[in-house]
């Protein structure tokens, strides 16, 4: 009887050690059948719209007889997309962004009964999470401190949310020239990537480089300007490998006129 008790006794941590690993398996197998049902269930984005307490939603029709001009602007608007339409969903256009509206239509549009995301991002951060993060980098648009609001750069009541697209590059800076004008020009000699687009540059949101750069040091401006490598980095016929090492292109003595100059082919000023 010996041989066999010892033989039990061997075994048995090895059954325990099997039956876990079979529980960890059904267990994971749950899991991830959940997750896909949950993934193939859904073919749209699901998102609750904001909530203001004791309110109830009471459709777009009802926010346009007194802001008549944005709801007939609004049908043109990239956002009129996140509107509930059909039999057995309200018109929550407006709602959608700005919350249930019984309140304010009861009240005849008191201050606190709806919500204003000009005053706030965080409405706006509820679709765009991408853009909370970016404005958490150590360089961004000064939106989270109250400076400045989502609604100074994009027009969510008519025609695109972002400006510009397609062939029309040079529209898509408007926004960006409202504050920051001295860019604009016009330039006698002018950089030809303000052509492309501010963001061609910039990332407006947020970014890890100062003054919101793309990308760090002459990194940025080699991704354009770079013609040949050998014994050296040539850019317009001159060799720049001693040049590239003082610094960026823009605080070497060189090119500090990035946006255009008055006086300088090369952008200096």
């Amino acid at each position: 009887m010996k041989p066999e008790q010892d033989f039990e006794e061997s075994t048995a941590p090895e059954k325990q050690s099997e039956s876990r690993r079979g529980v960890v398996a059904i267990v994971f197998g749950l899991v991830a059948a959940g997750v896909l049902a949950s993934c193939v269930s859904v073919n749209r984005v699901v998102m609750m719209p904001p909530q203001i307490p004791g309110a109830a939603y009471v459709g777009s029709e009802t926010c346009s007889q007194c802001h008549e001009k944005i709801s007939t602007q609004f049908v043109t608007a990239t956002h009129a997309n996140l509107k509930a339409e059909g039999v057995t969903a309200a018109n929550v256009g407006c709602e959608s962004c700005h919350g249930p509206g019984s309140l304010h239509s009861e009240s005849g549009g008191a201050y606190h009964t709806i919500i204003n995301p000009k005053k706030s991002p965080e409405t706006c951060f509820q679709c765009h999470l991408d853009k909370r993060g970016e404005f958490h980098l150590p360089h961004s648009h000064p939106v989270l401190a109250g400076q400045m609001s989502c609604g100074d750069c994009h027009d969510p009541h008519g025609g695109p949310a972002i400006r510009g697209g397609g062939t029309a590059l040079l529209s898509q800076n408007e926004s960006c020239l409202e504050c920051h004008a001295a860019q604009r020009g016009p330039h006698v000699f002018e950089h030809e990537a303000m052509r492309e687009g501010c963001i061609l540059c910039h990332s407006p949101h947020g970014s890890v480089n100062p003054k919101m750069l793309a990308q760090r040091n002459a990194n940025l401006c080699l991704k354009c300007h770079f013609q040949e490598i050998g014994s050296g980095i040539t850019i317009g016929g001159f060799p720049h490998g001693a040049n590239l090492q003082r610094g960026t292109c823009w605080t070497s003595g060189c090119h500090e006129a990035v946006h255009g100059s008055q006086v300088s082919t090369s952008l200096r000023f």
